[in-house]
């Protein structure tokens, strides 16, 4: 390494040095500097920042593709017999697949820009250095700015850090039924900060992705239909059930659901023995967001199939008791009070 302790060039200056040492003039030595040795130090730090930039790009790109390919199992699909529901299931795989590419390659392009960003600052101002530029008061002032951001934008960026995980999660898009805690309802737009859903009143709620703690999603690869029946104590429950089943397999087989129910209906059995029925539980696997159709269809064809049966859904009952049946029981006057006090007694008879 060329030092040199005369002359124009000062530590650091190694082209300067070199020009010094080899033709011992000053003017020489600053105009080779100038010349050779500052955009030589600015090509080599473009180079760098420019290489840097690739490594950090395919690392993005890395991220991107595992995030195309979700987190989450495909939906179980219909029987291989059922050729127009296969094909139909396989649009809807081939849409929801299509909207996560989309998304995670949105999240790539601004990854990209951040680092892009990054890099830009951090080697515009080693550049500005090397011009002689003095960046003691740039750094400061990033500085200052990076504090003032960091207590005055702190839900902000926790909003955006939220954002960004649940796009590469892919929790869920457009489109899509959730319950986000405070609101529940339609997605309707997604963006890194704000999360924009309409619930069933028609009211469009406003949530912040840093707000939303958890997150059910109601039309994610598949749904269910849980129908839960009500029937008289005096019924016989092995043939209700069997109702239940010839029912719920009867929607499995119609043709106008056979893209909508994608599994063999169940019936569970009894959930449930209340005072005055006896619940039971039929529950269908439907494509997303077909659950609440799928529910009441088959609540329709259940009653239409229990008044041909004969099989009673029973009214809530409750027992009244009438003060002359009563006073006819015990054979009092229920009208009095039922106990009184010795002192009470005595004042009646006096």
């Amino acid at each position: 390494m060329f030092t040199a302790t005369t002359g124009p060039c000062e530590d650091g200056e190694q082209t300067c040095n070199i020009a010094y040492e080899w033709f011992g003039n000053d003017t020489v030595a600053e105009v080779a500097d100038v010349i050779i040795g500052k955009p030589l130090a600015i090509t080599a730090l473009v180079i760098l920042g420019l290489v840097i930039r690739w490594v950090l790009h395919k690392l993005v790109d890395r991220l991107v593709a595992s995030a195309e390919d979700g987190v989450l199992p495909d939906r179980v699909t219909r029987l291989p017999k059922r050729g127009k529901a296969v094909h139909a299931v396989a649009a809807r795989d081939a849409a929801t697949q299509t909207r996560r590419v989309q998304r995670a390659k949105t999240m790539g392009d601004l990854l990209k820009s951040v680092v892009t960003g990054v890099l830009v600052a951090i080697f515009g101002t080693m550049i500005l250095s090397e011009l002689g530029v003095n960046i003691a008061p740039i750094i400061a002032s990033a500085g200052i700015v990076g504090v003032a951001l960091g207590f005055g934008a702190q839900s902000l960026v926790k909003d955006f850090l939220s954002g960004i995980f649940m796009i590469f999660e892919d929790q869920y898009g457009v489109g899509d039924v959730v319950d986000v805690g405070e609101a529940t309802g339609t997605i309707e737009a997604v963006s890194l900060r704000v999360t924009r859903l309409r619930d069933l009143n028609g009211t469009v709620w406003y949530v912040p992705n840093g707000e939303i703690l958890r997150v059910g999603n109601m039309s994610q690869n598949w749904s269910r239909a849980v129908v839960d029946v009500n029937v008289a104590y005096g019924e016989d429950l092995v043939r209700v059930q069997d109702v239940l089943r010839d029912v719920s397999h009867g929607l499995w087989e119609d043709e106008d659901f056979r893209n909508v129910v994608i599994e063999a209906p169940e019936v569970t059995g009894v959930e449930m023995l209340a005072a005055d029925s006896i619940t039971l539980r039929v529950m269908v696997k439907t494509a997303p967001m077909e659950q609440w159709g799928v529910a009441r269809e088959l609540r329709q064809r259940i009653k239409a199939r229990f008044d041909h049966e004969g099989i009673e859904i029973p009214f809530a009952q409750r027992v009244v008791w009438h003060r002359e049946e009563v006073r006819a029981a015990h054979g009092t006057d229920v009208s009095a009070p039922e106990s009184e006090s010795e002192g009470e007694r005595a004042g009646q008879d006096a």
